[in-house]
Order: structure tokens, then sequence, then C-alpha cells
């Protein structure tokens, strides 16, 4: 079975999706059963596979979207990797990777670990939904914790927070909140 129509139709919706959609609602969308859903998006990850192509299939959690091939990236991101603001800080990257190694942190955490406030790098990256309230730690206090977002992983073209690079024995240490 080509899946000819039913292929165009998903990418269609994928297409005009601006976050990754599950299979649930590519579904209820196009009013194809869920098997036939998970066939197509099969068929057109194997589409995209080809040199070729200038796009990819991605998944991201429990969503699939449409993104630049990974490979094109370098090339493009300079126009089109800059999201609504300028750049991160230095300052606001060692934060946002001290949440990504070592979350959920909290505010008092990342401190401990920068060893300055971490106020206004945390207030930054919250409001460009890099970081997320993740509950709150059973601590005097209940200070809340902190967890890095969809947004984290799209901005930096991850599929889970396990594809972030290995860190060293040394940088492992420096995350490590219990020493």
């Amino acid at each position: 079975m080509e899946l000819t129509q039913e292929k165009a139709l998903i990418e269609a919706i994928l297409y005009l999706e601006s976050e990754p959609v599950d299979e649930r609602r590519l579904s209820t969308v196009s009013g194809l059963s869920r098997e036939v859903v998970r066939r197509v998006l099969a068929a057109l990850e194997e589409d995209y596979a080809g040199e070729h192509r200038g796009i990819e299939l991605t998944r991201l959690e429990d969503g699939v979207g449409l993104a630049p091939k990974r490979a094109l990236w370098e090339h493009l991101k300079d126009h089109y990797g800059k999201r609504r603001d300028a750049r991160l800080s230095k300052a606001a990257l060692e934060t946002l990777s001290i949440v990504a190694y070592a979350q959920p942190i909290t505010r008092g955490e990342i401190e401990n670990l920068r060893g300055v406030s971490a106020d206004n790098m945390i207030r930054l990256l919250l409001q460009r939904g890099l970081i997320k309230e993740t509950g709150r730690k059973d601590a005097p206090g209940k200070p809340v914790q902190y967890g890095t977002t969809r947004e984290f992983l799209k901005q930096f073209h991850l599929q889970s927070i396990a594809e972030l690079p290995r860190l060293d024995e040394v940088e492992e240490d420096r995350f490590r909140l219990d020493g």
C-alpha cells in the first residue's frame, strides 16, 4: 500500500502545526486510524532520509514534527536560529546547563553550584520558556524546583534530555548536589 494521499495529508498537517504533534492528534485531524498514521510516519521518515531532502521528521517526547536536517543546521542557524530575542549570555547558558544536567534543581542549589545569585538568570530562562517549575522540594521552605522544557529541546535540536553530551568525571562532580 503506497499511502500516497495519506502521506500528503499527514505531511501538510505537520507543516501547518507549529509544535510537535502526537499520533492521537494526527489521527483526529486527518481522520486516519492510528495504525495508518504510524505507517505513514514511518514512510515519511524513510522519504526524508535521503540526502536530497532538506527536512527530516523529528520526534520530540511524544510528538512528531518537521525540522531542517541536523547536517544543514550549521548553514542555517545564523539566520534562522535567532529566536525571539538575542542569544543567551554566558551566565544564562551556564545556568541553563546546570538546570539541564542536575534537574530537578532549586534556585539555592543553582546558586551553590554557580557561586553567584541566579534570580535574574532563572527569570530570563523562564521568560524564554527554556526552563519551568517542576515541583517543590521536600525540604524546609519547600523551594521550587526547575527543569528544562520542550522549547529547550527544540532550540538545542534534542529529542530528549538523554541526548545531552556526556560529562567527564570532573564536570560530573561539579554538577553533583550531594557533595
